[in-house]
C-alpha cells in the first residue's frame, strides 16, 4: 500500500508540475519596450517631454489661450486614454491637458521606486510648471482624485476648481479589491506577477471596476493589458501597493474652491460612502452620484459624466 500510495503522490506531483508548466507558458508575459507599444498607444496628439528623468507621455489638446484649462488624472494602473471620452468633446472649447502619471501607461517608472503621494503632487506641478501652465481646474479619479485634492492643498493660487470621481485619500475599505491589486500586494505570488500576466486577470480586474460588464470591451482590456506590461510598470505597482497611505483628510475642509464630486453608485473598490464624506468635509461641494456606474464612472459613461461637468463649470470664474 505504501508503494502504490507513494507511485500515486509522484504521479500526482507530476501533473500538477505539468500543469503549472503549462500555466506558466500559457500566461507567460515578458515586458515590453516603450519604442513597440507607441504606434497603438501614442497616436497623435499624444507626446513626449523629458521631466525628472523622465519621458513623459502627454497630451495638450484644444484651444492653447484658454485661460482656464482642464487638467486630468487618472488612477492607479491606469492611463491618459481613460479621459478620451472626455478629452475628445471638451476638447472643442477648452484646453484639456492629460498624462500617463509614473508608474503606469507610457511614461514608465520612476528610478528611486517612490509612488507616495507626495510624489505625485510634486510631479503634476514640476509638469504644470514646464507646460508653462498656470491656474487650472484639475480632475481626478481615483489615486489620481487624491493628488488633484492634495494638490489644491498645497497650490490653492493655482486650482481655481477640483473635480474628484471616486476619489481616493481617505482609509477605506474595499468591498471589493481587483485581483491584479490582490496579487500585487501578496509578496508570494506577486514575484510571479514580473514574468506571468494572463490576460483573463487583467479583464477580471476591469470588470470588477465597472458597473455594468457589458461594457467592458476587448479593444479595452487590450489597452489595460498591454500598457501594464510596459517595462517596470508591474514593479512600480507592487512599490505603490507597498506604499499606500491615506492622506491629510483632516484637511480636506481647507479646500475653498468650487469642487464637484461624481461617484458611481456601483464602486466596490471605493464605496459611494466615501463620496458622501468628501462631500461633507469640503465646504460648498457638489456631489453627483451615478447609480449604474461603478469606479471609473468617466470611462465607463463619459456622455453622462461630462454633462454633470459642464452643468458645474460655470460655477468656476474664468
Amino acid at each position: 500500500m505504501n508503494s502504490r500510495f507513494g507511485d500515486l503522490a509522484l504521479k500526482v506531483i507530476g501533473i500538477l508540475l505539468m500543469l503549472s508548466a503549462l500555466g506558466f507558458a500559457i500566461g507567460k508575459a515578458p515586458d515590453r519596450s516603450l519604442e513597440s507599444l507607441v504606434p497603438r498607444w501614442a497616436p497623435p496628439p499624444s507626446d513626449f517631454i523629458e521631466l525628472d528623468g523622465l519621458l513623459v507621455h502627454y497630451r495638450d489638446q484644444g484651444p492653447s489661450s484658454d485661460p482656464l484649462p482642464l487638467v486630468l488624472i487618472h488612477g492607479t494602473s491606469a492611463s491618459l486614454h481613460t479621459w478620451e471620452g472626455w478629452a475628445t468633446e471638451l476638447a472643442r472649447t477648452r484646453r484639456v491637458i492629460s498624462f500617463d502619471l509614473p508608474g503606469f501607461g507610457l511614461t514608465g517608472p520612476n528610478a528611486d521606486g517612490d509612488y507616495r503621494d507626495a510624489r505625485y503632487v510634486t510631479f503634476v506641478r514640476n509638469l504644470l510648471a514646464r507646460l508653462g501652465v498656470g491656474r487650472v481646474i484639475v480632475a481626478g479619479n481615483s489615486l489620481g482624485g487624491e493628488i488633484a485634492w492634495q494638490l489644491a492643498l498645497a497650490e490653492p493660487a493655482r486650482v481655481a476648481g477640483l473635480v474628484l470621481l471616486d476619489a481616493a485619500g481617505h482609509d477605506f475599505v474595499p468591498e471589493s479589491l481587483p485581483l491584479g491589486f490582490r496579487i500585487a500586494r501578496i509578496p508570494v505570488l506577486r514575484e510571479g506577477m514580473r514574468w506571468v500576466l494572463p490576460r483573463r486577470a487583467v479583464e477580471n480586474s476591469v470588470i470588477s471596476v465597472y458597473g455594468d460588464p457589458t461594457r467592458v470591451s476587448a479593444a479595452l482590456v487590450d489597452r489595460y493589458y498591454e500598457l501594464t506590461l510596459r517595462a517596470g510598470n508591474r514593479v512600480a505597482l507592487m512599490q505603490r501597493m507597498d506604499q499606500l497611505a491615506p492622506g491629510p483628510v483632516e484637511r480636506l475642509p481647507e479646500i475653498q474652491v468650487p469642487t464637484l464630486i461624481l461617484w458611481g453608485g456601483k464602486d466596490r473598490l471605493i464605496p459611494p460612502i466615501w463620496g458622501e464624506r468628501f462631500h461633507a468635509a469640503i465646504p460648498g461641494s457638489r456631489l453627483v452620484k451615478f447609480p449604474a456606474l461603478g469606479h471609473v464612472p468617466q470611462e465607463e459613461d463619459p456622455a453622462a459624466t461630462l454633462a454633470a461637468l459642464r452643468d458645474w463649470l460655470p460655477e468656476v470664474a474664468r
